[in-house]
């Protein structure tokens, strides 16, 4: 089967171009379920509690990752400024993954226990009261806002999805989390999820 061929049938030439892409696909992604280094958590890193995971619901509704990413690359650069690199096995248990690629924050993965949570929250509802160029819009609707009733509502069911997908929670997780949730805000709840991240590997450098 000659390239002029391939080229002059559409039809031919996108069945290829499918078998090619399917194949390419294939080779680099089977791999990596197969290695435990991708597959099994690092030391440290447990799945999300229940109000952790309302948080992250928050993150995402709000759309923190757009400016915000949370992977950090291994580069000198990127490991010197926000901390050690970011490795696969810290992410077993997000579904989907927050990594991003847009910085117009600072990456948040390692955010987590570097500051206070008085920090985040003025932070949330003032961002200049902490960081004065800071181009962040506030989010005062957050401490109002009860998460029983919003996020946190279905909370039960979202954490039975996860552990459909592999987070290990088990009865006594899925009766405690409404209480946990109870008299939270979305505020306080997103603070927990930013105050969880990257803590597996913090303490390296």
């Amino acid at each position: 089967m000659s390239q002029e061929k391939i080229e002059k049938n559409a039809g031919l030439l996108i069945v290829c171009i499918l078998l090619a892409v399917i194949w390419g696909g294939l080779v680099e992604i089977v791999p990596l379920f197969l290695q435990s280094s991708t597959t099994k958590p690092i030391a440290g890193v447990t799945p999300y509690g229940p109000v952790e995971l309302a948080g992250r619901d928050v993150y995402i509704r709000e759309g923190c990752y757009v400016c915000h990413s949370q992977m950090i690359r291994p580069f000198r650069a990127e490991t010197e400024r926000y901390g050690h690199y970011s490795v696969a096995g810290e992410f077993v248990y997000d579904h989907p993954f927050q990594w991003g690629s847009k910085r117009t924050g600072p990456d948040l993965h390692r955010v987590g226990k570097r500051y206070s949570d008085e920090w985040h929250r003025t932070h949330l509802r003032n961002p200049r009261a902490v960081e004065a160029v800071s181009n962040m819009p506030a989010y005062p609707w957050l401490a109002k806002a009860q998460a029983s009733r919003t996020v946190g509502k279905d909370i039960v069911a979202k954490m039975k999805v996860m552990a459909f997908l592999g987070a290990p929670y088990s009865d006594q997780d899925y009766d405690e989390a409404e209480g946990l949730l109870k008299d939270k805000t979305e505020e306080d709840v997103l603070i927990a999820y930013l105050q969880s991240l990257g803590t597996a590997l913090s303490n390296l450098q």
